[in-house]
């Protein structure tokens, strides 16, 4: 398994990467090209944006050709919509980036191997595609047995505030500490950083919480498996994955993630964010169920809507609320965080 510290994706589509953003219309439809330029910025040459594309990772404006010619291995396809469709233009994307001689990869739910078009592009060039969102075979159901190691689950108010970011921050800062800690990867822009792990959001439903199991094994060497969490429970529509999640990891330790900024659930105006301690309190109980000693440790925000002192404010706000630290992984670090777990966890 690999791990974020040591990732190394396949040879077949190893980087560098020309990031696809098409013509995405916010920051939230190019999460993923932006989770891999801000993770793995060495493995990005540019940017390919179409004419009515509004975000930008301030990378160059490139065409295929251009970064063929400047190393480029794979285009990767680094924008999402709701659903994870293919859209015509990135269909067209795709053909053109292997007849340029790229390999193309995708996190989409509807699959470049499905399309016979990119499939021919793909053979006669010589090229490969490789779908992100493509379990491997044999996941077990989850069978809820508790196994050595410990697990920290990130969970979240709602989708897109910031798991994978605190995930990685967090295994970051551990190892700057010498200690040992593991990303464990369970989305699209997770796997292309972290070069492995389960689409959860792909698994069939009775497999979610054995693909949370089978992408966290039993360890014995006193590390930790930080495993990205997914969705929300408070969300209509991922709430199943994020309850796969919490009974598969057997989290010893969750950390709250939360955008304070953000008014209703992603995509859904009628359902307003759930209360910090309610969604809290509903996650233990939830994990309670396969790790009865499971402990909070602390809430992380994603204040990138805020000025400084406004984020720094909300922090001590929630901090005093939950009696947890509270920090932004980007703009502050998780040394906090961090030195809570330790605590929590010293014998």
């Amino acid at each position: 398994m690999s791990t974020q510290g040591d990732a190394k994706p396949s040879a077949q589509w190893r980087p560098p990467y020309l990031l696809y953003l098409g013509n995405a219309a916010d920051d939230l439809a190019i999460k993923t090209a932006r989770g891999v330029a801000y993770w793995r910025p060495e493995w990005c040459v540019g940017q390919l944006r179409h004419p009515d594309c509004k975000p930008t990772l301030d990378l160059p404006d490139m065409s295929m050709a251009e970064a063929k010619d400047l190393g480029a291995n794979t285009m990767l396809i680094g924008t999402a919509n709701a659903g994870g469709t293919m859209a015509p233009e990135i269909v067209a994307a795709a053909i053109e980036a292997l007849d340029t001689g790229l390999n193309v990869v995708a996190g989409l739910h509807h699959k470049l191997r499905e399309n016979p078009d990119i499939v021919a592009a793909a053979q006669r060039n010589g090229r490969v595609l490789f779908d992100a969102r493509d379990p491997a075979p044999g996941i077990p159901v989850g069978n809820g047995r508790p196994r050595a190691g410990r697990r920290l689950l990130t969970v979240g108010t709602d989708c897109s505030v910031g798991k994978m970011y605190t995930t990685l921050a967090l295994e970051r800062a551990m190892r700057q500490r010498g200690l040992l800690a593991d990303f464990r990867a369970t989305g699209q822009t997770g796997i292309f950083v972290a070069g492995a792990g389960v689409p959860i959001d792909a698994v069939v439903a009775d497999f979610i919480s054995g693909g949370a199991e089978w992408i966290s094994p039993a360890r014995h060497d006193g590390g930790w498996d930080l495993i990205e969490g997914q969705g929300s429970l408070f969300h209509p529509s991922y709430a199943g994955v994020s309850l796969g999640l919490l009974h598969g990891s057997q989290p010893d330790a969750l950390v709250l993630c939360h955008e304070p900024t953000r008014r209703h659930m992603r995509g859904l105006p009628d359902y307003p964010l759930p209360e910090l301690k309610p969604c809290l309190e509903a996650n233990l109980v939830a994990a309670r169920l396969t790790n009865p000693a499971v402990k909070p440790v602390g809430v992380a925000l994603n204040t990138s809507g805020m000025a400084a002192g406004e984020a720094a404010d909300a922090c001590k706000r929630i901090s005093d609320l939950l009696q947890l630290p509270c920090q932004d992984p980007v703009t502050m670090g998780v040394e906090a965080i961090v030195d809570q777990l330790l605590a929590c966890f010293a014998n």
